[in-house]
This record gives structure tokens, sequence and C-alpha cells, in this order.
């Protein structure tokens, strides 16, 4: 895989539109859909979705979200953290298996063991 084609970006976005009153659900479930058929490997969490792909991946998919947002709300807050690493894929899992490494054990990833 030549080096413009190497998944290297995790991004942590947040995208919520600010004048759809307090139940912003069926705003973000827009934007999952968009995540979900981009391909990219993802991780929803409470506070916001993970991406990893190429700069122009995530990128494209942070956007698309937006504009679709963009359709029916007239105030939108994103919030984007962007992290590189020269070489290094899969980070979505290793990042948190390293961290388990260190500590010894596994830790509690999410709530959904108690359902």
């Amino acid at each position: 895989m030549d080096e413009k084609a190497r998944r290297e970006v995790l991004a942590e976005f947040s995208m919520t539109p600010l004048d759809k009153g307090e139940s912003v659900s069926a705003f973000v479930a827009r934007s999952l859909d968009i995540v979900d058929r981009s391909g990219l490997d993802y991780l929803l969490t409470p506070m916001g979705t993970l991406l990893e792909g190429t700069w122009d991946e995530v990128a494209g998919v942070i956007r698309e979200c937006f504009e679709r947002m963009r359709e029916d709300c007239a105030r939108i807050t994103c919030s984007v953290k962007i992290d590189y690493r020269k070489g290094r894929e899969g980070r979505l899992q290793a990042k948190v298996r390293s961290v388990e490494e260190k500590v010894g054990r596994p830790l509690k990833r999410t709530g959904r063991e108690k359902d």
C-alpha cells in the first residue's frame, strides 16, 4: 500500500444541531448512517464517534455529515480531534490493547456488559 493510501489517521468528532431542542438522537442517527455506509472502521461512543482512515477519507465523512445536517439545521456545533501517526494502522483497537497490557488486565470498554 502506498504511503498516501495508508489509514494512519484517527479522528474523533461530535456534531450537534443547536436549534433542534434537547433530544438530538435523530440527527446523530443520520450522521451515523453516513459513517456506517462509508466503509471506514469506526467506534460510536456516548460523546462522539471515532473514525480510522486516510486524511481525505475521515475529512470527507465529517464533511458529508456536516452537509447533511446543514440541510435543515440553522446552527451546528462540531468538535474534531485528529491523531496522525505515520506508519501505523489499526489503532482504533491497538491503542486500547496497549493500555490494557500496561494495566495488566482487560478494562471495561462500554456499559453494554450490563445489558
